[in-house]
């Protein structure tokens, strides 16, 4: 079906896939939308290309200025002869060639009133600031959805007024809530006891608006106009008053009600001075301020500062401080590194800024932006050598890379066009698919005269026509273990990196699979409806695609691993947790705290503060008072955290099972002390004894009722030190420790809700003595010269040298949780099987001392004698090359085989042999099996 503007027809077949996120009626109104561009750099093409994909009624692209150089880094739609020539008249015939349903047109002369008046959204990009303002003002008397984006080098801000009553009328993408009742009581107010399909907690939020069906008995509620719901737990909410219905009886759907929202902002002018700010921290305000001074450093010179002039620099910040009229904490370093690179132009922020921008303008769904938003990647800047980067080596070279050359520099370009990608300098690109309808309303390579040819192949030659000096090379093939002998060992021995933009988990996993085997960089990406994922992977730095884990739906609850933890898993979650918050985090907060004079106005909550304090009054001078602290530290952990725990839920209201028995053992004669049991349950006020739904005790699963821990320094469990037991046994005996108070009037969060919800108790008035105390003893400390004694050196988590005892404490902290809660402790091996890396492997060479080819017994010998491996079974992939219990006629048959002999003939009938062998072995240790990374051997060539 086409669609024509006055019918306002939708051709289903073009944006089927956008209709599936939109819904036809966003789709009407976008139909009917009339679309300004203004500034048709890269970031200003980004923005109209993803309007016009979108099938917005017309645009019209405006630009008072001609081509540069510079400009050709980001702007896909110019090229080397369109130099000199108007950006919008240059772009304009590209532009309209990617959707025939959308009118491009293009305009040259200074925006008035009149002619403003003529469009629904206005969009603003590389303007000055008093255009920008102008044309603000305009558009917010007129109604006119008013757009700001600009991206300066690595940073970039939007801006959004859409006026002062905005509708949106569907307010998040998600698919509406839908949950099973299963009870709904008669009451003021009602309430709702329901499930999701699978049995889980209903999933609605509170103020959600609902409506139901399929409801027996309570038969008023059935097609009832949305009412607002009140989420009491994951499992029950309250919805008004059904005290005069009918009793309910059974079945019923409750299902989510999106009701549109009305919005209101705020002209340009009045956000100026007081910021909306997405995400609003330091940060945000200090790029905001920094964009304000760059408007005003070009009104002043008539140009941006130059990249790398340290004057240009200076100058932009003095503005930067002149402009900051509240005195709020301006990060000096941010300025002056945005005022180094912000005469560049880099096509990822431009796709970045250019694709949340067009997203605003769309649809009138979803929620908008309210108002600013400010986004930076200057963590891309060299650390390290950062002096290379100097005016001579970033000035423009006139070529189409001044704009990237003013970023990084010219070495840096250099060896960009060295590069070998699989998906720069030399680019390989495979794709089996070919080219459908509904792949044209998505990206700018494909045009309707290429539907039913191979993607790979219309990609390489629409890239190769935006810049001639890439080398391309298209393949139609897809990647999996069956096309092995095209992207082989020495294919990916010889990139530089992989970029993914696969649509199955499959086949991502795979490519995932192949870049750990040959350690080469991954980009994988993906995307679903307004959501998108982008995953850099790099060797032994970060976690590959497939450790990955989806935060969202598989992460333990916080409650659950702070207080309520039911699997050895869990613990030793707790324990890594508790490591970075000994040894890591306290220590680079008092370093930052010592180095940094703006640290104390960050948003920290008390607990963080009060670890810096403590961890400056109670430095430990001795090994004994080492000694002290960790005995106190284990008491609190171990005992007392455990007995409040208790004491806001006693055991006498769960069922008297492991946790409640045990407990009674550990604090009743058996321990020689006076029962603590009692008195808890005795104290616990009415609303304590709860239960987490009607009937259900608290303590019942999958809840573990704890029981405290006594410490016994004749325990190896309880005391584990690396050096003279016995005289840490006498400094124990010897110290008084505390005895147990219960904490009054402290709330314990049960739910994710109630953790969420704990922070806001935050003691402003405590928090404001603690920032001022901290103040005034950094002064006290940096003036006497004492900075640098109390600076500390935080430990990272190290798995893999066994000396530093990291994996010990771990396994100690974990077990001793463990036992806390009945749940059975793991060995060694458990903890050593969690920290494995999948970027470890034993690289070993296929070739003996004398060049001779290794045979499996070489093999072995080399792997018992070099590495300390006795190994009782290797695989590869699948199959069993070797097993320690087979027979011996047929183990040492095999054992006499050279290596390229266990490979066999390469998959498919290629003539190509493997270059590296990728072996498992299980290896025997005096205990258990050990199983250790994988063995790459590196076979000899020809």
């Amino acid at each position: 079906m086409r669609r024509s503007n006055s019918l306002g027809e939708i051709d289903e077949g073009l944006y089927s896939r956008q209709l599936y996120v939109l819904g036809h009626e966003a789709m009407q109104r976008l139909a009917k939308t009339t679309v300004l561009v203004s500034g048709m750099k890269g970031l200003g093409v980004e923005i109209a290309k993803n309007i016009i994909l979108a099938g917005v009624k017309s645009v019209t692209v405006h630009d008072l200025g001609n081509t540069q150089w510079s400009d050709l880094s980001s702007q896909f739609f110019l090229s080397e002869s369109d130099v000199g020539r108007n950006r919008a008249v240059a772009s304009q015939q590209h532009l309209a060639e990617l959707n025939s349903y959308v009118p491009v047109t293009a305009y040259t002369r200074e925006l008035s009133e009149s002619f403003l008046a003529a469009f629904q959204v206005v969009v603003l990009s590389n303007s000055p600031l008093e255009e920008q303002l102008r044309v603000s003002d305009i558009c917010h008397a007129r109604s006119i959805r008013f757009i700001l984006a600009d991206t300066k080098g690595l940073a970039g801000q939007l801006f959004c007024d859409f006026g002062e009553d905005f509708v949106v009328y569907e307010p998040s993408e998600a698919e509406p809530v839908c949950a099973y009742v299963q009870h709904i009581s008669q009451g003021t107010p009602g309430v709702v006891t329901c499930r999701d399909g699978q049995g889980y907690g209903h999933g609605f939020a509170d103020g959600d608006f609902v409506t139901f069906s399929d409801v027996e008995g309570m038969s008023q509620l059935n097609g009832c106009k949305p009412r607002a719901i009140h989420v009491l737990d994951e499992f029950m909410l309250e919805i008004g008053d059904t005290a005069f219905f009918a009793p309910y009886q059974r079945g019923g759907v409750i299902t989510q009600v999106k009701v549109p929202q009305l919005h209101s902002y705020e002209p340009l002018s009045a956000a100026l001075a007081k910021p909306k700010i997405k995400a609003m921290d330091n940060r945000g305000r200090s790029l905001h301020l920094a964009f304000r001074a760059l408007h005003a450093f070009a009104a002043e010179m008539g140009q941006l500062p130059r990249p790398r002039a340290q004057a240009d620099a200076e100058r932009l910040l003095e503005l930067a401080r002149g402009l900051n009229a509240d005195q709020e904490l301006l990060d000096e370093g941010l300025v002056r590194t945005f005022a180094h690179v912000s005469a560049g132009e880099l096509s990822p922020m431009a796709a970045l800024l250019g694709g949340l921008a067009a997203q605003e303008a769309a649809s009138g769904k979803f929620l908008p932006l309210e108002q600013w938003l400010y986004f930076d990647a200057l963590e891309c800047l060299p650390k390290q050598g950062t002096t290379l980067l100097t005016e001579k080596s970033c000035a423009p070279h006139g070529s189409r890379y001044d704009g990237q050359i003013a970023v990084f520099g010219a070495d840096f370009q250099e060896r960009l066009g060295r590069q070998k990608y699989f998906v720069g300098g030399s680019i390989t690109v495979t794709d089996m698919d070919t080219i459908e309808r509904s792949n044209l309303s998505r990206q700018l390579l494909f045009r309707p005269r290429d539907v039913g040819k191979l993607k790979s192949e219309v990609a390489a030659a629409a890239v190769r026509r935006m810049n001639p000096m890439t080398r391309v090379t298209a393949q139609p093939h897809h990647v999996g273990p069956d096309t092995e002998t095209l992207y082989g060992d020495d294919f990916f021995m010889a990139l530089d990196g992989v970029a993914n933009a696969l649509d199955s988990m499959e086949a991502r996993a795979y490519v995932d699979g192949r870049c750990i085997r040959y350690l080469k960089p991954l980009l994988d990406s993906g995307t679903e409806g307004t959501k998108g994922h982008v995953q850099v992977i790099v060797p032994y730095l970060t976690q590959p695609f497939g450790s990955s884990v989806d935060l969202t739906e598989s992460a333990v609850p916080l409650c659950t691993l702070r207080h309520f933890p039911s699997t050895i898993e869990h613990t030793l979650q707790w324990a890594r947790d508790e490591f970075d918050g000994l040894f890591k985090v306290p220590a680079e907060n008092v370093n930052k705290y010592l180095e940094d004079p703006a640290f104390l106005e960050g948003q920290w909550t008390t607990q963080d503060l009060e670890g810096v304090r403590s961890s400056l009054q109670e430095k430990p001078r001795s090994w004994q008072d080492c000694v002290c602290w960790a005995r106190q530290h284990w008491e609190s952990l171990y005992r007392h955290t455990i007995l409040n725990l208790l004491h806001a839920f006693p055991p006498s209201h769960g069922p008297q099972g492991h946790g409640a028995v045990l407990f009674q053992e550990q604090h009743g004669a058996r321990a020689g002390r006076e029962p603590v049991l009692a008195p808890l349950c005795a104290a616990a006020t009415p609303e304590l004894l709860k239960e987490t739904s009607p009937g259900v005790p608290f303590w019942a699963a999958p809840k573990r009722c704890p029981r405290p821990l006594e410490f016994d320094c004749d325990n190896t469990h309880r005391l584990q030190v690396p050096r003279d037991q016995a005289a840490a046994r006498e400094t124990l005996r010897a110290m008084a420790v505390p005895p147990f108070q219960p904490e009054v009037g402290v709330r314990i969060p049960v739910t994710e809700e109630e953790m969420e919800e704990a922070p806001a108790g935050v003691d402003e008035e405590q928090l404001a003595a603690l920032r001022q105390e901290l103040a005034e003893r950094r002064w006290t400390l940096l003036e006497g010269g004492c900075g640098s004694t109390h600076r500390m050196e935080p430990i990272h988590f190290e798995k893999d040298d066994d000396s530093n005892s990291h994996i010990d404490f771990i396994m100690a902290a974990s077990n001793l949780r463990a036992v806390n809660y009945g749940i059975a402790p793991a060995d060694w091996h458990k903890y050593g099987q969690e920290t494995w890396s999948c970027w470890h492997r034993v690289e070993v060479p296929g070739i003996g001392a004398h060049g001779e080819e290794l045979s499996l017994q070489g093999l072995l010998d080399q792997l018992q004698g070099v590495h300390g491996l006795p190994v009782r079974t290797v695989l590869c992939g699948v199959t069993i090359l070797y097993a320690s219990f087979w027979a011996k006629q047929k183990r040492e048959a095999q054992l006499a085989r050279r290596l390229t002999q266990l490979v066999g003939s390469p998959p498919g009938g290629a003539s190509q042999p493997p270059r590296i062998l990728v072996l498992d072995l299980v290896c025997e240790d005096q205990q258990d099996d050990d199983i250790l990374p994988p063995v790459h051997v590196r076979l000899p060539c020809g």
